[in-house]
């Protein structure tokens, strides 16, 4: 795989990865005497092919390692930041939540404290109404009685007329 550039599939994790490398050094033929041999003019050595192709072989696939590291890396940051912003939410709405909860609470204790005084004041109301009317029952009761005892006079009285006309 000597070249100027080289494609490299690599599949991992279920996904396929297309890097497009060039090679790490740069190479040429020296002469025409042995074309198994290159030289790397960065470093002044000649090198087989099949070790050069190891190298660019180990070169890549240490790339390809280090790529798929951040990679992970770079999920692993953003799964850590979603989990703290997902509780960072939480709690701001559970700070809203006891917020209105105690909001409530308060509006309710106003109702009952003015509910209550309403109610106060029906319920004197109503006790007053009930004391007159226990005081005009009783009333009625006398008159009835009286009435009854007046009834009756009549009845006592009315025979001994009839029979002396």
């Amino acid at each position: 795989m000597v070249g100027k550039r080289s494609l490299m599939r690599v599949w991992v994790t279920g996904m396929d990865f297309f890097f497009d490398k060039a090679p790490s050094h740069s190479t040429q033929n020296v002469g025409r005497e042995d074309p198994q041999t290159v030289t790397d003019t960065e470093l002044g050595l000649s090198v087989s092919r099949p070790e050069i192709q190891e190298e660019n072989s180990n070169s890549i696939v240490n790339d390809i390692s280090r790529r798929v590291q951040e990679l992970v890396q770079k999920v692993h940051d953003r799964r850590t930041s979603d989990q703290k912003e997902i509780e960072d939410f939480q709690e701001i709405i559970l700070e809203k939540v006891t917020e209105m909860c105690q909001q409530m609470k308060q509006h309710m204790y106003t109702a009952y404290e003015e509910n209550s005084g309403e109610m106060e004041v029906k319920l004197q109301e109503l006790t007053e109404v009930l004391e007159r009317c226990t005081i005009l029952h009783n009333e009625l009761l006398e008159a009835s009685s009286v009435l009854a005892r007046v009834r009756e006079s009549l009845v006592i009285n009315q025979p001994s007329q009839s029979t002396t006309h």
